[in-house]
């Protein structure tokens, strides 16, 4: 998935008004993930994103991720995007949503991996997928 492409993916799906707010949105989230997962899984998460959005997510390689409770998560996010916690919940489940749909099943699920169950509010439901 191209940059621009993903911006106007995440613009959609939260329902902003302007790209500057998907951009600011999608940095402020992916910028919370770096800080909460382990830091060579958030350098495999931004190889398969646009070089742009990878940005966001590099700078911790080789760390342990920060552990913290989903509340705190989106406490991060709305303070990064200067939006209040209702709205950055919107925005961060968007995103989260679109990077879903930007990476391959297993890179999504060894990202969903480094969050506890209380994340379900913004994560995409887990696909149950039937083997044949």
């Amino acid at each position: 998935m191209k940059y621009d492409e993903f911006i106007k993916k995440v613009q959609d799906a939260a329902k902003l008004n302007s790209r500057e707010e998907a951009i600011n949105a999608t940095r402020a989230t992916l910028e919370t993930i770096r800080e909460r997962i382990v830091g060579d899984e958030a350098k495999d998460l931004a190889s398969q994103l646009p070089k742009e959005l990878g940005e966001f997510l590099h700078g911790r390689e080789g760390q342990n991720g920060n552990y913290f409770k989903c509340d705190e998560f989106i406490k991060m996010v709305s303070d990064k995007e200067g939006v209040s916690t209702e709205v950055a919940t919107s925005h961060a489940r968007a995103v989260f949503s679109v990077v879903e749909s930007a990476v391959s099943a297993g890179e999504f699920e060894d990202v969903r991996l480094n969050f506890s169950d209380d994340y379900s509010e913004i994560l995409p439901a887990v696909k149950n997928e039937v083997k044949a």
